[in-house]
């Protein structure tokens, strides 16, 4: 059987170094978190498209994927990491 949620959950998180890094515009760190939340972004942007038979057809829509991974960077470029005293 395949690793429990909860330890799968633990070895996929993001290194502080690289939201660090990405913050601070590192262009390599942000593809990393990009690509590390490349199968969210393709989920939420699946969309659902019926055809002129009536049948029902899934797929990725490029423009809405494209416009939350430019939300994405642009937040991830706002994000401001505060390190406690």
């Amino acid at each position: 059987m395949g690793k429990n949620y909860k330890t799968m959950r633990e070895t996929e998180l993001l290194s502080f170094h690289t939201i660090m890094a990405a913050s601070e515009g590192d262009v390599v760190a942000i593809n990393q978190v990009l690509a590390h939340y490349e199968g969210y972004i393709a989920t939420l942007s699946t969309r659902k498209f019926v055809d002129e038979y009536g049948q029902a057809h899934y797929c990725v829509d490029e423009t809405l994927r494209r416009r939350l991974e430019t939300k994405l960077i642009t937040k991830i470029l706002q994000f401001k990491i505060r390190i406690a005293d």
